[in-house]
């Protein structure tokens, strides 16, 4: 499989901050200024603004660094200048070489400045543009146009101070902001690059007369035979038609161990095979690989937003003109109450205002934590929908589980029949096999299985009908064949105590008894085990410890379902529950004010995965489940479910640290910006240090954000 294989279609472009913007074309957020990203997550990938504004940064700090020394030493050792150099040639080089810095070092800046006054978005880009200029525009007034100054603010040559170095040198800050901030945002999806690059580009085809051959994974077609050798990576999803080997899945399901494999099994493509030869059939190519389908989960979950955000969204729009009207205010201020050169100080403080109160720390806080906490959970083989439902998990309190799939392997085997008198065992397996052959059920796969073994030959099956949470019912043979549990046996008037009786042995045993009828007779059962999940008690364990309360909801027999809920240790059992009663149950748990998590794998658990606060499927399982649910565990162990409330909870703990960083950083600066501490303690905030402390409020979001990468799930 290949990123081009992955990719199929035309790359659109988003905002991390706004998901509702999307375009054709690279570009800039018509609402922050924040550079697009690729919908598509490419493994390799040239970052092209990174590129530009690496470059503009280190011309534009060249000239930076002259202008901020020739400025320093004018105003701090004057006496070091050379005699000959006068105010005006100092001001004049300044000029000349701090204007290439602000107005094309910072001419993205500029540009996205003046496109949110267009569309009236105003964002961070609308306050540096409007502060740089403002600095850059007061010293060339004061450069060529000295007179217009009252005379307290001219020197002794007649000049009067100039902010060169401050427009210069705050462009060549924040140029160094948009880099780190971009290397930074690099890092979100490393990965979903990563699983991309483990991709293998060949695979080896066997043809139809046993030759071999090195082909392009993008010309694999389904069906096609293929050779994966000793310390090869498996080219596509597919299932092993010969040999056996152990297969390291640790890249897709977090499992470091080692995965037996055999004809018969499904193996993942991209995934390593480690120590055996294994010919295996193509089933799913392309975009339809469970790695391109993890790739566009998790991506669409890093573009959805989280209702936590809306805080963020709430304050970001009145924010920008809050600004504006503050430092409007500081300048008037300053120009009215403050020392002379009054105007001097009011174009700082004003300045130092707009540049220190960027919202960009705002809007990060929480999508760029969503990013990296979803690349970590598919790493994990936790896949998260969207970013509502990593939200809500860690608020869960109640588990509800399936039994089948989900606490048990979900692979259920034959191990006894039992025929009541008249009828013999071999007989109604004959019958009930043929029957269960129409059946999708895994309990039916069993039986067939079972029947096959011991070369039962099966036959036609006529008016075959499924009984929804009862069983299945059809003519075999010129029989009329119903199988299912108790309520089949009650809606046929089956009331033979000796026969349910021996049924109930079985249950106590942990088995599931399927009752069988003939022509409305009770004719036997047939028990099937399926065993429980060794991770299933760990897993329970974990929760509890998490402070979650875990319930069982199955349709299996009450008796069936208490053995193994009290192997585990849970203590509340929904058993013999009708697939359309799953839902109802999960509203009556939430209409006790429980907050409600529900983890199934089958098709009749669809809608009360829907119905819970977070649906949890396992990838095991069938599709219809995946889709109905928010979380999605690739490798169907419960253990999955801790890893997603620890991520959960590491994440939400992350965004809060964001939100308030950018909070008290905002509401810290900006009236140490405006001058508040000058009448106490004469200290009034540079616009260089306004620049750096606005770009490290970002830069330190988005490293703070980075550290769920490291989370031990």
């Amino acid at each position: 499989m290949s990123t081009t294989q992955i990719k199929q279609k035309q790359t659109q472009y988003t905002c991390p901050m706004h998901p509702e913007v999307l375009q054709e074309d690279p570009g800039s957020c018509p609402k922050c200024g924040m550079a697009l990203e690729p919908i598509d997550i490419r493994a390799k990938e040239k970052n092209e603004e990174l590129h530009d504004m690496n470059r503009r940064f280190w011309i534009s700090m060249a000239l930076s660094i002259p202008v901020f020394i020739l400025a320093m030493s004018v105003d701090m050792f004057p006496s070091l200048l050379p005699e000959s150099l006068s105010m005006k040639m100092v001001q004049y080089t300044e000029f000349f070489l701090a204007t290439p810095v602000v107005f094309w070092g910072g001419f993205p800046f500029f540009v996205k400045g003046i496109n949110s006054l267009r569309t009236m978005n105003l964002n961070m880009f609308t306050l540096i543009s409007l502060g740089v200029f403002v600095a850059w525009l007061y010293s060339v007034v004061a450069l060529f146009m000295p007179s217009l100054f009252p005379p307290m603010m001219r020197m002794d040559d007649g000049s009067v101070h100039v902010y060169f170095e401050a427009a210069a040198v705050i462009t060549t800050l924040v140029l160094l902001g948009q880099v780190l901030e971009l290397k930074a945002r690099s890092q979100t999806n490393t990965a979903l690059k990563l699983l991309l690059e483990l991709a293998p580009k060949k695979a080896t085809i066997v043809k139809d007369d046993g030759d071999e051959e090195d082909i392009s994974v993008e010309d694999v077609k389904v069906g096609d035979i293929l050779r994966v050798r000793p310390g090869e990576k498996i080219p596509v999803d597919g299932v092993v038609a010969e040999g056996k080997s152990n297969v390291d899945e640790s890249m897709v399901t977090g499992e470091p161990l080692g995965v037996s494999k055999s004809v018969g099994e499904s193996v993942i493509g991209a995934t390593l095979n480690v120590n055996g030869s294994l010919l295996i059939k193509a089933e799913k190519i392309g975009a339809d690989t469970l790695l391109a389908q993890i790739v566009e989960m998790v991506a669409q979950a890093q573009r959805s937003r989280a209702p936590i955000q809306k805080l963020a969204d709430l304050v970001a729009a009145y924010f920008v003109p809050i600004v504006v009207f503050v430092a409007l205010i500081t300048f008037t201020a300053w120009w009215i109450f403050g020392p002379e050169p009054t105007l001097t100080y009011a174009v700082i403080g004003a300045v130092s205002v707009l540049i220190i109160a960027c919202p960009c720390a705002l809007g990060l806080a929480t999508p760029i934590s969503i990013m990296v906490a979803t690349g970590r959970g598919a790493m994990a083989g936790v896949l998260i929908k969207n970013a509502e439902m990593l939200e809500i998990m860690e608020k869960v309190d109640t588990l509800v589980v399936d039994k089948t799939g989900t606490l048990t392997e979900g692979k259920p085997t034959l191990v006894s029949i039992h025929a009541e008198e008249g009828f013999e065992e071999e007989e109604l397996l004959r019958l009930v096999a043929s029957l269960e052959r129409a059946s999708e059920h895994p309990l039916a796969d069993a039986i067939v299985k079972g029947a096959k073994e011991r070369d039962i030959e099966l036959v036609k099956v006529d008016h075959f009908e499924s009984l929804n949470g009862v069983g299945v019912k059809g003519d075999v043979d010129g029989y009329k064949v119903a199988i299912g549990n108790k309520k089949l046996a009650e809606s046929l008037n089956i009331d033979q105590k000796a026969f349910f009786e021996r049924a109930q042995s079985k249950r106590a045993d942990g088995d599931i008894v399927i009752l069988v009828a003939i022509d409305s007779k009770a004719a036997g059962f047939i028990a099937v085990s399926d065993p429980i999940k060794e991770s299933s008690a760990q897993a329970i364990n974990d929760l509890r410890k998490e402070g979650i309360e875990v319930v069982m909801l199955t349709g299996d027999s009450r008796t069936t379902a208490e053995v193994v809920a009290k192997k585990l240790g849970i203590d509340t059992v929904y058993a013999e529950i009708l697939p359309e009663e799953k839902a109802t149950t999960i509203k009556e748990l939430q209409a006790k004010g429980k907050i409600v998590a529900m983890a199934g794998d089958g098709i009749n658990d669809a809608p009360a995965l829907a119905q819970a606060n977070v649906g949890i499927a396992m990838g095991t399982g069938a599709d219809i489940a995946m889709q109905s649910a928010g979380i999605t565990l690739v490798k169907g162990d419960l253990r999955g479910i801790v890893r997603a409330r620890v991520l959960s909870r590491a994440t939400m703990r992350n965004i809060r640290q964001n939100l308030f960083f950018a909070f008290f950083y905002n509401s810290v600066g900006i009236p140490i910006a405006a001058g508040v501490l000058y009448p106490f303690f004469g200290i009034l905030l540079s616009p260089m240090i306004a620049a750096a402390a606005m770009s490290f409020s970002s830069v330190s979001v988005i490293a703070n954000s980075l550290r769920l990468k490291k989370i031990n799930l």
